[in-house]
């Protein structure tokens, strides 16, 4: 039998991860806070990236998900409600 989805995801995710643990550790926070912070206030693309965040949260908590105690889970699931809830905030008309 082939390899579960979970393995093909996870085979396909260590170029990437390699690539990110290779840079400074600063540089990942910096880019997420950056797209984070535009996606909160620039209008017109901020929903996308705020979108693109949230899948690259839900890549990396899938990714973690084995090994995560039940407290970690729940606050790497409030984090991505969190950042879902600002999305339709930001895509809801006035």
């Amino acid at each position: 039998m082939p390899g579960s989805l979970r393995d093909s995801i996870e085979r396909a995710s260590v170029p990437a991860l390699g690539r990110v643990a290779a840079l400074p550790r600063l540089v990942p926070f910096v880019v997420v806070l950056a797209l984070v912070l535009a996606g909160l206030f620039v209008s017109g693309v901020g929903p996308w990236l705020l979108a693109l965040v949230l899948l690259l949260l839900l890549w990396l908590l899938y990714l973690g998900w084995p090994r995560l105690t039940g407290v970690e889970r729940l606050m790497r699931l409030a984090v991505i409600v969190l950042v879902l809830a600002v999305i339709v905030v930001r895509l809801a008309p006035r």
